[in-house]
């Protein structure tokens, strides 16, 4: 009898979630990050086919778990939302991150940075934007035939994909949605929507107050002989809705 011998099973490759680093240095850079990620949130939530993501490691290459990089944050178009542990490019329709975003911290360093730039320019980022929000300066690189161009102007710079406009003054980057709203902080807009439900509150209140008051009205109108018609007219109801409330 002849036995057959089995070819060695490859070893499962393993895509780590985490380095065990944090996803900051310091609370500037990380609200720079967390600012710019959930404004473009904000600025897809309608459309299913963009991913937006925070300090998440992308894998661009099967089996190859040492090639891997975490922008600080990526976007992906025609990708679908939703939660991942990582980014594997292979599962991905092999679609890669259009546009990555670094926020600077003094921990970083050039040879770091160059070893970004060399990766995004790789594995096909096509817009590459860094902010350094100690000295306020700003940096970009968009894809042509050769690779990763740098962006000679920044000031007033729209996104070919995202649309949104960066802005820099000595208070610091501002960056615009496409409507012309500027990105706002997680601080602004709390704020804004603590507003809008207090807002929304007294309007309920006077919609109450206003209702309460035609129903109060009305039995004073009727003593008064004045037909359903009548009042109807006069407190811009109907015909039924008066009778409704005469009634109650």
């Amino acid at each position: 009898m002849v036995s057959q011998i089995q070819p060695p099973t490859q070893p499962e490759v393993i895509y780590p979630d985490s380095d065990g680093q944090p996803v900051a240095n310091n609370t500037i850079q990380f609200g720079w990050i967390v600012e710019i990620k959930q404004n473009l949130d904000w600025l897809f939530a309608d459309d299913p086919n963009v991913f937006v993501a925070g300090d998440l490691f992308w894998y661009p290459v099967e089996g190859r778990n040492k090639i891997v990089n975490a922008p600080d944050v990526m976007v992906v178009l025609g990708r679908p939302k939703g939660d991942r542990l990582c980014y594997q490019q292979w599962k991905e329709e092999g679609i890669a991150p259009q546009v990555v975003f670094e926020i600077l911290s003094p921990s970083n360093t050039q040879t770091e940075m160059d070893k970004k730039l060399l990766f995004y320019d790789r594995y096909g980022v096509e817009e590459y934007y860094i902010y350094d929000p100690d000295r306020n300066n700003l940096r970009g690189w968009l894809r042509s035939e050769d690779g990763l161009d740098v962006i000679p102007q920044m000031e007033d710079w729209v996104s070919p994909r995202l649309k949104i406009r960066f802005a820099l003054s000595t208070e610091g980057l501002q960056l615009y949605r496409p409507d012309g709203e500027r990105f706002l902080t997680y601080t602004e807009i709390s704020r804004n929507a603590e507003q809008e439900r207090q807002r929304a509150e007294q309007e309920r209140q006077r919609a109450e107050l206003a209702e309460q008051a035609r129903r109060d009205a009305i039995p004073r109108l009727l003593q008064m002989n004045l037909s359903i018609e009548q009042i109807a007219q006069a407190l811009g109801l109907s015909v039924e809705e008066v009778r409704t409330l005469a009634q109650d």
